[in-house]
């Protein structure tokens, strides 16, 4: 008797998880927030390109990255910057990334006050990278429909 109790909560448990992971698979809206925190290309580069190929070019969205810490130096179009991995071949620059990001409809988002701490202005950034405020970054961060990741 308590195996079957056992192997029915079981089984209820994976029905459950089950329901709540479709729940949102048929959704093409869920959006993805990605917290990029480092200016280091090799990193910088696999978020960027799973953002935009994987995510955003699946039809999800918003797809948005928040440049912050020394990621916002990613931005800065005086910074030369070479990518790492397979994306090498391409001989695209993280910003060449960023921008094919950004005309895809993807978004940048830069942190104003690590920006202005990393002696950067917008003037500075690649064209289409958006100074963040709070109700920019909080109103895609806390909407209901954006999965959060930190790179």
């Amino acid at each position: 008797m308590k195996r079957s109790v056992a192997l029915l909560a079981l089984l209820a448990f994976f029905l459950s998880a089950f329901a709540v992971t479709n729940a949102h698979a048929d959704d093409p809206r869920q959006g993805l927030f990605i917290n990029l925190t480092t200016d280091d290309t090799w990193s910088a580069s696999k978020a960027i390109y799973f953002a935009h190929q994987r995510v955003l070019q699946s039809g999800h969205e918003p797809v948005a990255i928040w440049l912050n810490v020394r990621g916002i130096y990613l931005a800065d179009r005086k910074r030369a910057s070479d990518v790492h991995g397979p994306m090498t071949e391409s001989g695209h620059s993280i910003q060449d990334t960023m921008r094919a990001f950004i005309k895809d409809g993807g978004r940048v988002i830069a942190c104003a006050a690590c920006a202005q701490a990393g002696g950067l202005t917008p003037a500075d950034f690649i064209e289409g990278v958006e100074m963040g405020n709070p109700d920019l970054v909080l109103g895609i961060l806390f909407d209901p429909n954006v999965k959060t990741l930190t790179w």
